[in-house]
Formats: C-alpha cells, sequence, structure tokens
C-alpha cells in the first residue's frame, strides 16, 4: 500500500470516489495517500457474498457523505447485507465478519474429522456436518435467539448437554474471545 496508493492518485478524478475493501487501512491512511479531500468508503466484505450471502459493514470519510453511503450500499447490496457502522468499529467487523468464514470452515473441518474418527466415512461425515451447519445457520434467520435455539436443542442430561459441557469446560468462548481480539489487533497492525 506504500507504493500503491499514491500511484493511484494521479489516475483519480478529484470528486470520484474511492471505496477500500483492505483489510486495517484506515481512512485517515486513504486520506493522507490520495488527498483528503475525495470521498472516501471504507468497506468489509466476506466471502460468502460470493454467492449473495455474505455481510459486508462500511464507513465513511470525512468527504463522503449521503451520495456516498447510497452509492456504497448499493455496490455492496448484491453481496448481501449491508451495514454502516463507525470507522472505530472496522477492525472488530474485520475480526468478526470478515474473518469468520474462516472460523466456521474451521469448525466444519473439526466436526468432519470427529466424525470419521467415530466410525462414519469421510463423504457421510462431510455432508452430515455440511448440511447441520446450513441447516442450523437458517434457524438464525427467524425470532429466537441463539441461546434459545440451543436450549431447544439442548436437553438436560442428554447428548448434546453433555457435548456442550466439554465445550464450556475447554472454555471455548473464552477461547473464541481470544482468537477474534487477535484477529482484530492484526487488523491494527495491518493500518499502521
Amino acid at each position: 500500500f506504500n507504493d500503491l496508493l499514491p500511484s493511484l492518485r494521479p489516475l483519480l478524478g478529484s470528486d470520484q470516489a474511492v471505496l477500500s475493501i483492505a483489510a486495517g487501512i484506515t481512512l485517515t491512511r486513504l486520506e493522507r495517500d490520495l488527498v483528503a479531500e475525495r470521498p472516501l468508503i471504507r468497506v468489509m466484505p466476506n466471502t460468502p457474498g460470493l454467492i449473495g450471502q455474505g455481510v459486508s459493514a462500511y464507513c465513511l470519510g470525512g468527504s463522503a457523505g449521503p451520495a456516498q453511503a447510497l452509492l456504497a450500499e448499493s455496490v455492496l447490496k448484491p453481496l448481501g447485507l449491508v451495514i454502516r457502522v463507525q470507522e472505530s468499529q472496522m477492525d472488530a467487523v474485520t475480526a468478526l465478519s470478515g474473518s469468520g468464514p474462516a472460523y466456521l470452515f474451521l469448525f466444519m473441518e473439526a466436526l468432519q474429522a470427529a466424525g470419521q474418527s467415530l466410525g462414519l466415512a469421510p463423504e457421510a461425515a462431510f455432508s452430515l456436518a455440511a448440511q447441520t451447519l446450513v441447516g442450523a445457520s437458517a434457524m438464525l434467520k427467524g425470532d429466537r435467539t441463539p441461546a434459545d435455539l440451543r436450549a431447544a436443542v439442548t436437553s438436560p442430561g442428554g447428548t448434546t448437554a453433555a457435548a456442550i459441557q466439554v465445550f464450556e469446560a475447554g472454555g471455548f468462548r473464552d477461547l473464541v474471545l481470544k482468537a477474534l481480539t487477535a484477529a482484530r489487533d492484526r487488523s491494527i497492525e495491518l493500518g499502521r
């Protein structure tokens, strides 16, 4: 970016908006390298946008206004959900939804491997785990909270409760927080 941004400056018209999807590259840095008066939009999309099921968060630079917000929303809408945030939240967005698909894919890999370790054929383990994640994700679009949905599956003393107990004893929630904190911190580092 140190070489790229200044080289773009002569290619842009003075009123031309710039939409950046570069992780960690702040509006301040874009303003410095591309001229502060130019309308700037910082965006963090995610890969499910490739199939219209993504989420993109964006924020506007100081020279951007309602027209650029409308531009951002119209460009990003085909990718899925669009959310406007403050720039101070963009590193957290990067950690949660920008990188989030990889976390789900990692969990999918772990589910499939565990299924195989328990005796399922690779294809069966993949299909069972993948459709479970797809179906469970679709249920999140209803009006029930994730905690309610989890509780509905977790019979006291049942099989799900036994597994949840292992996750919780292993510090699952703390591990997720540590992982997202590491991703957020790396996003901040990239912006320096």
